[in-house]
């Protein structure tokens, strides 16, 4: 398919970071070499944004978290927003100018939360302290200025894993309730030896999908678990409505479209945007890709009218 122009420089500029094969370094040259792609597109925070670090107590410690929100009186929807890297890398400084506008364009207050990584804490460590994290926001709602029946989770490509998996667990549950889930390029299906055949892309190889699923359950075969791959739940009723964006030039494309499919099927109002002629992780080409540009504005008009019903501005 053909890109668009802009992107073929973002996958320049990016490969200069992680260059085909940069997944078969050690963990530790890995994450070194992430950092510092992901300061390379950092554009800092909006002005007049108010930050605030939160330490929220989970099954091995704290959890660090990052509120963003625009100086308001009253309470706001909030979203509980799980960053991407693979389950091994990344953090809260990773994504931070990707949630501070999310935050300030969509009119939300975002809950970024550092999840335990792989491989030293192994599936289900993420999930547990992404559940712990939701319930902890949802029962201090109050405190953090949001209103609980505004809530939702979202997250991109790892974190969209995780984000559905959040859905999951807080419907079989009963609560906390969630208003919506926001997933951008999420991976929601089985990529195993065993399962998966989905073809490369620039930035996001099949072998490189195959080894985070490898690194993040420390086996070959993916767990028959929803919570490692949400495709695999036996019902999709009763979840929240969703918004997904997705990348055209994605191995995981078909994941996106498929758990669209799914939900709406169970009846869940699911809407699925493709950005043309991009590749996974364009988020980060937003200042200088228009289709790039396109898609995350998208996405912040999806999370105001999915979690406050209006429009962004």
């Amino acid at each position: 398919m053909a890109l668009e122009p802009e992107m073929r420089e973002f996958i320049a500029r990016s490969e200069a970071f992680l260059a085909p094969g940069y997944w078969q370094e050690s963990i530790a040259e890995q994450r070194r070499r992430y950092d510092a792609l992901c300061r390379a597109y950092d554009f800092g925070r909006p002005a007049g944004l108010e930050v605030h670090e939160l330490a929220i107590p989970g099954p091995a410690g704290a959890i660090p978290a990052r509120l963003y929100r625009k100086p308001a009186p009253e309470v706001q929807a909030g979203l509980v927003y799980l960053h991407g890297g693979s389950w091994y890398l990344g953090g809260l400084d990773s994504h931070d100018s990707i949630t501070a506008e999310l935050a300030e364009r969509a009119g939300i207050t975002v809950v970024a939360v550092e999840y335990r990584l792989a491989p030293e804490h192994l599936f289900p460590a993420a999930c547990d302290d992404a559940l712990a994290a939701l319930d902890w926001i949802a029962g201090h709602a109050a405190d953090l200025a949001i209103d609980p029946a505004r809530l939702g989770v979202g997250g991109d490509s790892a974190g969209g894993n995780l984000a559905a998996g959040l859905a999951l667990a807080a419907r079989d549950r009963g609560g906390p309730s969630l208003k919506a889930q926001l997933l951008v390029y999420p991976a929601l299906d089985r990529h195993d030896a065993e399962a998966s055949n989905a073809p490369g892309a620039p930035l996001l190889e099949a072998e490189e999908i195959r080894f985070a699923f490898r690194c993040y359950t420390g086996a070959d075969a993916v767990p028959a678990d929803p919570r490692a791959a949400p495709l695999l739940a036996d019902d999709f009723s009763g979840l929240p409505p969703a918004a997904i964006l997705a990348a055209e030039a994605d191995p995981l494309l078909s994941d996106a479209e498929r758990y669209a499919r799914v939900l709406a099927a169970a009846g869940v109002p699911a809407e699925l945007e493709v950005a043309k002629g991009v590749v996974h992780g364009f988020l980060r080409a937003r200042r200088m890709s228009p289709e790039s540009g396109r898609g995350f504005a998208w996405l912040c008009d999806a999370a105001r009218r999915r979690l406050d019903g209006g429009a962004a501005g």
